[in-house]
């Protein structure tokens, strides 16, 4: 299973990050989108290196797509869309 993680604020730009990662998730992607306006959430992304939002993390790893925005081929990379 691979744990993947969106974290975003509400944004424009978090909703079409979402929508792709949902577009690409197969059945062994395990999806939660996490709202940063969540104290509790703010935390568990500091602690990824998260800076800016949306950002994306596989299996607990924040991955190197997300200054621009969200790019589908890193996250293909990283595993996302794949059994």
């Amino acid at each position: 299973m691979r744990k993947v993680e969106v974290f975003v604020a509400g944004c424009p730009a978090c909703d079409e990050a979402v929508k792709m990662v949902e577009r690409l998730k197969c059945p062994a992607c395990d999806v939660s989108i996490r709202d940063m306006r969540d104290p509790a959430v703010v935390e568990d992304a500091r602690k990824l290196g998260v800076r800016s939002v949306p950002a994306v993390a596989v299996n607990g790893t924040l991955l190197d797509c997300c200054a621009g925005g969200v790019d589908e081929s890193v996250l293909r990379k990283a595993g996302v869309g794949r059994p």
